[in-house]
């Protein structure tokens, strides 16, 4: 018996940062549902490949796209080409992202201007260069921001900024790009992919569901988002087994 057709048949949604890691797994999840895939990477340009060809393997078509989420024009670049190579763009992952652990008396400017480089001008930026495609199709944008975003991690406190900056330009944006783009974000808790460590299992001891995250999880939320009204916009929903209460 054939597969029924998946949610976002005849969609196409275009992922940032997703060679690997939680990246690949939410572009894996896009494509499960029936949507063409476009992923860029930066230096993971073999694990790209490799994605890429997994994508494949579930029935839909997939294109990798180098681009650096850190320089405008690389970004417009890769939004255009992988426009261009599938004639539309109906959804946006803001994935690629930063982390980095430094005390806050520590932090360099260098640091802090790194990881909002990455964190939070970079989907802006990509944002702004999916603009008018996924305007055209009434198209929808997820970002990837954290719970660090929205409870303060004194270890963390540049890259808690930039996704707390994140979340506020997910609604910013929700409320500039209505009524045509949804804008929503996932924020992950701790999410665990391999092995586990005495550090994991601390975390999931202090959550309530006792177990940490995984790619699957976030992968799951991504989705409702991106099937889910269209109606739903500006909303933050953390994915972290309660953690964050």
């Amino acid at each position: 018996m054939s597969k029924p057709p998946g949610k976002l048949q005849g969609r196409v949604a275009l992922v940032t940062g997703a060679a690997r890691r939680i990246g690949r797994s939410l572009a894996l999840a896009l494509a499960e549902e029936g949507a063409d895939i476009a992923i860029t990477y930066r230096e993971s340009e073999a694990q790209a490949r490799k994605t890429v060809e997994e994508i494949r393997a579930l029935g839909v078509s997939a294109e990798g796209f180098h681009a650096d989420v850190r320089d405008p024009e690389k970004i417009r670049s890769a939004v255009a080409a992988a426009a261009g190579h599938f004639g539309r763009l109906d959804l946006l992952v803001n994935n690629a992202g930063r982390f980095e652990t430094a005390s806050l008396d520590a932090i360099s400017v260098e640091q802090w201007d790194a990881m909002f480089e990455t964190n939070t001008r970079g989907p802006f930026l990509v944002a702004q260069a999916a603009h008018p495609w996924l305007k055209a199709v009434r198209g929808r944008i997820i970002n990837i921001g954290s719970l660090g975003g929205l409870h303060p991690w004194p270890t963390h406190a540049h890259y808690c900024a930039s996704k707390a900056a994140l979340h506020m330009l997910t609604q910013t944006m929700s409320r500039a790009f209505a009524p045509e783009i949804s804008v929503n974000c996932v924020a992950p808790g701790m999410i665990v992919n391999g092995e586990v460590t005495e550090d994991y299992k601390h975390f999931a001891d202090k959550t309530p569901m006792k177990r940490n995250g995984t790619p699957q999880d976030v992968a799951e939320a991504v989705l409702f988002f991106a099937t889910g009204p269209h109606f739903i916009t500006g909303q933050i929903m953390s994915v972290d087994g309660g953690l964050g209460l």
